[in-house]
């Protein structure tokens, strides 16, 4: 049966057996099969299942329940199997559980292998061709891949995908415009450039369409606006591919021109049939197909077109060489974020005028304003306990003013109601004061004595965050990297990465002060790293240097694993 099962995944996740489709079951078990569709043809560890569909709260029993999902998906993947026989489908071998499919019969790989084909076309010269292949790998595309799964594991490989979609966009246009169809790619390159503000390459194509449409004031006023959002959001400046088309353009370059035979065939509109992708692009290795999932601790891997050092080396001549001439930079995303609303930091003074006013509004109102304060802090805070908390607040006034009997004030009170009242004015009036006390966060600090562990729980968050923005400007702009020095602790600099360590450049001396790792382990990273070339991930790092995960967990968000600069230098040159 599994000859012809069909699986698709850019998009809402289906299954479909010959032309019936095939229902899923449930999104856990959904997602145990897009696990598997990610390492198709190779065993996943029961392990590696959970840390994908349980990322964050992973069952006791973990095993067991993946187990009960495998059982579901043999039912549905193959109904005619009988109970007690193995499965043909979905196996389980002694290295975990592996799932035999056509590779073929999933769209991201088949995806994949045909962008692969492509780049292999217009490197043998063959434009018309690699277009053909471009646009049947682009129409598979029906949405963002793995939509309603979360996780490190998801994450990385969703961002893969969406980063090799938006390369294949860019190859694509780049073969159009050396076709000659600058004017019918503007508009598509618009939209291109509207979903990847920050991706260099589609400002380039489309300040050249504009060029060459006769229309320079719109050129440059493109360009103008890409350093704006540049220099206004990550205090850079354009790459020098970019900055050597505007002066090229300025001074009207006879060079940048179309070329004099243009394809007459009607064009392909650039994008494929998918909704606009939100997820960070990462760009992939091109120089081999390799898995779909790369682990959440892929390496880094910074690279930049630069322009030729003269006219005429690549087919556009404008300074970007084709993909398959240079290995493409592989990214990892920024480390995934709490999915959760970040609760919004305030000044010290705000938080303690905030309390004394809380204070005092509840003491001056005699308890009976304290469910306000409290659901402001709510609210504030964005915390669903003191919204419960408000509202007990809250009824316990009403009780209060349903034991008061307003149309007889004379009336005597019975001795329980009246205990009662007193009781509940105590809780709203004096307990409803304390708490709102208590909600300073300083003053409840100092209580716990938790000042010290607070200022150094700020430092690590404010640290991490500057890791993610170092990452962040890695994957969007790779010159960062000489330009900022990012992980790079041995060279002067004054920007501040949070602590990343580029583990492919710095010195030994930087790599014995690693955390987790003994002297005789950094000598060893030092030693393999000489031998045996540079690291591309943290799993290679770890079975190389034989590392067990307790020594490698606390690398994960410090380390970098870009390219060594000769390497990245020599792939950018022409013919390597």
């Amino acid at each position: 049966m599994s000859g012809t099962l069909r699986f698709e995944i850019l998009g809402p996740q289906r299954a479909w057996y010959a032309d019936r489709e095939i229902d899923l079951g449930p999104g856990k078990q959904r997602a145990v099969l897009a696990v598997l569709l990610l390492s198709v043809g190779r065993s996943v560890p029961t392990g590696q299942i959970v840390e994908a569909v349980w990322p964050e709260d992973p069952p006791a029993n973990g095993p067991n329940v993946v187990q009960k999902h495998v059982a579901g998906l043999r039912r549905v993947l193959e109904p005619d199997r009988s109970p007690r026989t193995p499965g043909q489908v979905l196996s389980l071998t002694d290295a975990g559980y592996l799932l035999r499919v056509d590779p073929d019969g999933v769209d991201a790989v088949r995806f994949e292998r045909t962008v692969h084909r492509a780049r292999q076309r217009h490197a043998e010269g063959r434009a018309t061709e690699a277009l053909s292949e471009l646009a049947a790998a682009l129409e598979l595309w029906q949405g963002e891949p793995f939509v309603g799964f979360t996780g490190p594991i998801f994450d990385a490989a969703r961002q893969r995908l969406v980063e090799l979609r938006a390369v294949a966009l860019e190859t694509r246009a780049e073969l159009t415009l050396d076709l000659g169809r600058h004017r019918e790619l503007i508009g598509e390159l618009r939209e291109l450039v509207a979903e990847f503000p920050v991706r260099e390459r589609l400002r380039h194509q489309l300040m050249l369409a504009l060029h060459r449409s006769g229309r320079q004031a719109e050129a440059l006023a493109a360009y103008r606006e890409f350093g704006s959002l540049l220099r206004e959001e990550y205090g850079i400046e354009p790459g020098e591919a970019l900055q050597e088309l505007h002066r090229r353009i300025l001074r009207s370059d006879p060079t940048l021109t179309a070329p004099s035979e243009p394809l007459t065939a009607p064009a392909k509109p650039l994008t494929a049939p998918a909704k606009p992708l939100t997820a960070p692009a990462k760009p992939s290795d091109d120089r081999q197909l390799p898995a779909l999932a790369p682990s959440p601790t892929a390496g880094l891997r910074s690279g930049a077109w630069e322009p030729p050092s003269a006219p005429g080396r690549f087919p556009s001549d404008v300074g970007y060489p084709p993909p398959a001439l240079l290995p493409p930079p592989i990214l990892l995303p920024p480390p995934v974020a709490d999915s959760r609303p970040a609760r919004p930091q305030s000044p010290p003074w705000a938080s303690r005028a905030a309390t004394l006013a809380g204070t005092v509004l509840v003491l001056f109102s005699f308890g009976c304003l304290t469910w306000l304060v409290i659901l402001a802090y709510a609210v504030w805070r964005r915390s669903w306990r003191l919204a419960v908390a408000g509202i007990g607040y809250l009824a316990i006034v009403v009780v209060e003013v349903a034991l008061l009997d307003i149309e007889h004030p004379d009336a005597e009170v019975p001795g329980l109601e009246a205990v009662t009242f007193l009781g509940l004015a105590v809780v709203t009036w004096i307990l409803g004061a304390v708490h709102v006390i208590l909600l300073s966060r300083g003053l409840w600090a100092a209580i716990t004595g938790n000042l010290g562990g607070s200022a150094k729980q700020r430092a690590q968050e404010e640290r991490r965050i500057r890791r993610e923005h170092a990452r962040y400007l890695l994957y969007h702009h790779p010159a960062a990297r000489d330009e900022l020095r990012v992980g790079r602790p041995d060279l002067p600099r004054t920007f501040d990465d949070g602590g990343l360590i580029d583990v492919n450049a710095v010195p030994e001396q930087v790599l014995t002060g690693l955390p987790g790792l003994t002297s005789e382990q950094c000598r060893q990273i030092a030693v393999d790293r000489w031998l045996r070339g540079p690291y591309t991930s943290m799993e290679e790092l770890a079975a190389r240097c034989l590392l067990p995960p307790t020594a490698t967990e606390p690398l994960r968000d410090l380390l970098l694993f870009l390219p060594p600069a000769v390497l990245a230098d020599e792939a950018r040159a022409p013919g390597s």
